[in-house]
């Protein structure tokens, strides 16, 4: 990178961090200060931190990337997220603030037992804890490729960085950083989406673009088919969606944790039935900017591989050289069909338009069975070969084809939306420890003053342990994916433990822990069989423990009715 590019990093991430920590002073030191930053915040504090949380740098550099290669229709994983909100400030929130908690699983002692406490409360730290890790190797891995830097550093420096201002002010800190996060990332996304739009053809706007992309399959917003095995579709999206969002925010700490902190119940609603509507035109808006890095790349040729490794790996390769003129011509004659295309769309020529498009598409396959061939080629020669470089794409671009300053700038978004995400991550953690565990079963009448240092060192525990699980991480495909994969193994149990919770009155505590430990045992045999996209397992995770439950407490009382 240029000097200017570092500048701009370092001044806008440290600019952040010093006033997130300036502002976390005000805490008090006690579990509530740390933990909940006084229950003070309002709800415009709440919608941005809650967006924070959920859009980590996976989202940023993965998204993209994921609309380059397969289209629009991830979109439709957000389907229902509105809906989720709307259950979420009927039921959850009402019950959380007449208890005052301050983690979700403590409800579930007060409901149940404390056995069914400790259980959800392992259950929500294993996924949170390695999907934590993923997120801080993500950008990390990523960066490190792309501009040579040292991935073990990269990995170190961001999460110090992170648990630094985490144990600096706790919750009131993590609030205030995402509050300027989520602004510097909006603005970095609408930089680059402007930029990518003037860098076309002159004869390519944005009409254009869209009009292109959907002759090549790409605005795919919407699959109505209803398919077990489709990842993504409507129905998936509506329905093992909204089971996975209830459940992450109803029950995941680190959301609970956000909204928490609100001053007032209606204060929390009204953020979190925001973040509701306002998630899917920003995860639509994010796509579309992979869509136009995707239409860039038509009219300007793009590497064989995103990833610089692998790229370095196939021009040392012997023989490249005629897979590169092979492909390069490809390239050239795709260009020219797809300008043709454009013409012809906006002549109404209504016999060129199919032909073209028929044209464009078998060209876009032989695109691909020449980075077969360069993948073959590299294997052969005993050289790494990464043909699965989703994640790379967004990044490359910028570093490739911004300017100088505006690199900097945008490199600095995706590690600050890194950096929000870890700090709720790290916070909920700490949290469901402190208060689920230390709390309530090691020391019960601790001063406030130790309670508030011992979170501190909890934080820094989990920081360390998060950042050996980012050291062990490897390249697992679309990263999105896989964080969401990890959370529908785990979300759907938990769910289906607060639903009998909430909405069986009968059911006890043994009835529920049981179920719960039967059904993620079935959850994650279902996924290893492959019986169903992942989506869906938080649907049947969810059904598996009500079910059951429902089963264990007729049982139960049949039992006792027998003479």
């Amino acid at each position: 990178m240029h000097q200017l590019d570092w500048i701009v990093l370092l001044l806008t991430i440290g600019g952040i961090v010093l006033y997130g920590s300036w502002k976390g002073r005000e805490a008090k030191h006690s579990l509530k200060g740390f933990l909940l930053a006084d229950r003070e915040l309002p709800w415009y504090h709440i919608l941005l931190s809650v967006m924070a949380t959920q859009a980590s740098a996976i989202t940023f550099l993965s998204v993209p990337g994921q609309a380059y290669t397969d289209g629009m229709r991830f979109v439709q994983f957000y389907l229902g997220l509105p809906i989720a909100m709307i259950v979420l400030s009927v039921t959850f929130i009402p019950q959380y603030y007449q208890l005052k908690i301050f983690t979700a699983y403590q409800f579930l002692e007060e409901r149940f037992d404390s056995k069914t406490r400790i259980l959800t409360s392992f259950l929500f730290l294993i996924p949170r804890a390695l999907s934590t890790g993923v997120t801080i190797a993500a950008p990390s891995i990523i960066l490190s490729t792309l501009l040579g830097w040292d991935l073990t550093w990269t990995n170190c420096i961001t999460a110090a960085i992170v648990t630094f201002y985490c144990i600096f002010g706790g919750s009131k800190t993590i609030s205030y950083t995402q509050l300027l996060q989520m602004g510097v990332v909006l603005a970095g996304m609408v930089i680059a989406a402007i930029y990518i739009i003037q860098a076309l053809p002159q004869e390519i706007g944005m009409k254009e673009s869209l009009q292109l992309a959907g002759k090549m399959g790409k605005i795919n917003l919407i699959d109505w088919k209803f398919d077990i095995n489709n990842r993504y579709t409507i129905w998936s999206g509506i329905i093992g969606g909204f089971f996975l969002q209830l459940s992450y925010f109803g029950t995941d700490q680190s959301q609970v944790g956000r909204y928490l902190t609100g001053h007032t119940a209606n204060e929390s609603k009204k953020g979190l039935l925001l973040n509701g509507f306002l998630k899917i035109p920003m995860q639509f808006f994010i796509l579309l900017v992979g869509i136009l890095v995707f239409v860039f790349y038509q009219f300007n040729q793009a590497p064989i591989f995103f990833n610089k490794t692998t790229e370095l790996n196939w021009n040392s390769a012997k023989g490249h050289e005629a897979i590169d003129q092979e492909n390069k011509q490809i390239f050239i004659q795709k260009k020219q069909t797809e300008s043709a295309l454009i013409q012809a769309i906006s002549q109404e020529d209504a016999e060129k338009i199919p032909v073209l498009k028929s044209q464009i598409m078998d060209l876009h396959e032989k695109q691909k069975q020449v980075k077969e061939k360069a993948v073959e080629l590299l294997k052969s020669q005993n050289l790494k070969a990464e043909s699965q470089d989703t994640n790379y794409i967004f990044l490359r671009f910028i570093v490739d084809h911004l300017p100088i300053g505006l690199v900097g700038f945008l490199i600095a978004m995706i590690l600050l939306a890194s950096m929000g995400s870890m700090a709720s991550a790290f916070g909920s953690l700490t949290s469901t420890v402190m208060v689920d565990i230390y709390q309530r079963f090691i020391n019960q009448h601790a001063s406030n003053e130790h309670y508030w240092w011992s979170s501190k060192i909890v934080t820094l525990a989990w920081g360390i342990f998060c950042l050996v699980v980012a050291q062990f991480s490897v390249n697992m495909g679309s990263l999105i994916e896989v964080v969401n994969i990890l959370g529908s193994w785990f979300y759907g149990t938990i769910l289906g433990v607060f639903l009998c919770a909430f909405y069986l009155p009968k059911t006890q505590g043994s009835h529920v822990f049981w179920a719960a430990i039967i059904a993620e045992a079935f959850v994650i045999y279902a996924w290893k069989i492959d019986l169903m996209a992942f989506l869906w397992l938080n649907v049947l995770g969810c059904v598996m423990v009500v079910a059951l439950a429902f089963i264990f407490q007729t049982l139960g009382q049949w039992t006792k009715a027998k003479p």
